[in-house]
């Protein structure tokens, strides 16, 4: 097994557990304050695993190393490896990530709520069949 695959699969597990542990609704969510402080560190650990996702996936093709993290989605982009509207959003995403991991100001618990369910799930699932697809 490949390190891309242990990565994917790393994912998939992350994934898996989040949504195992998310409530179901956002009122729910926000009056449970262990439920909130493991979706942060879920967001935190998921991005970061798709991040040196795309680091294996550039290096593997022997592509461009970027300066910057988020760029490494933008790259996979340029290359056709995955769509200009999933690149776009997981450099959102990872943009909210810092947000939640170096606490700028007030973290907005609703965003949160909405990026874990609404984005950063099936985003991280379409990356990964994006990446599937071209293995």
């Amino acid at each position: 097994m490949s390190r891309i695959d242990d990565k994917i699969e790393e994912v998939e597990k992350l994934l898996e557990e989040l949504e195992s542990i998310m409530p179901t609704d956002v009122e729910e969510y926000l009056n449970d304050f262990k439920g909130k402080a493991a979706g942060e560190r879920y967001f935190e650990r998921i991005i970061e695993s798709l991040v040196d996702l795309a680091f294996l996936i550039i290096k593997d093709k022997k592509l461009k190393i970027p300066e910057e993290d988020k760029q490494a989605f933008g790259i996979l982009n340029d290359e056709k490896i995955i769509s200009k509207d999933l690149a776009d959003r997981l450099k959102e995403a990872k943009g909210m990530r810092n947000i939640i991991a170096h606490e700028y100001g007030v973290i907005d618990d609703s965003l949160v709520f909405h990026s874990l369910t609404e984005e950063l799930i099936p985003d991280s699932k379409e990356f990964i069949k994006q990446i599937i697809d071209i293995k």
